[in-house]
């Protein structure tokens, strides 16, 4: 189900933000693999033997999840004059809002002393709550490219 009408399909390809979220995206994905794998190198007891590894993936991937949301907030307002929570972007930001909670809510349980088996069930949670965040964003950009070919064929852009 399409989002973007035809003129803001050509702001959204203008966009500098555009970009900047193409080039981020891959990033933040790579440090979500590195936290990954960190964290279950950590668990299982192979080669990781320092737990602040396990914090400094969680740190770098939650800086970028940042960075990438901030970003994104940008590129909402520029393509749908809202900041976040446009109705267009509504359930990715949702996700995201969901996502950033888990990362945050990290720190804030080693902040007040948790033990490291919850720390590293809630850095798993927060790598699993973006895979699914970023699976809602792939399947948008298929179907808003699909969209996008089809105005293209119909010469609506």
């Amino acid at each position: 189900m399409p989002r973007y009408t035809p003129e803001q399909l050509a702001k959204r390809n203008a966009s500098v933000w555009t970009d900047i979220q193409i080039i981020l995206a891959p990033v933040q994905f790579i440090f979500f693999v590195i936290g990954v794998v960190v964290t279950t190198l950590y668990t299982n007891g192979f080669i990781v033997s320092g737990f602040y590894w396990v914090s400094i993936a969680i740190l770098f991937k939650t800086l970028f999840f940042g960075l990438l949301f901030t970003t994104g907030m940008f590129f909402e307002k520029e393509i749908f004059d809202q900041w976040v929570y446009s109705k267009e972007f509504l359930w990715e930001d949702i996700g995201s809002t969901v996502a950033a909670f888990f990362h945050l809510f990290y720190f804030y349980l080693a902040y007040f002393g948790y033990p490291r088996e919850v720390l590293v069930w809630d850095a798993y949670l927060a790598y699993f709550t973006y895979v699914v965040n970023a699976m809602q964003y792939l399947t948008r950009i298929i179907l808003e490219k699909r969209n996008e070919r089809r105005l293209r064929m119909e010469g609506q852009l």
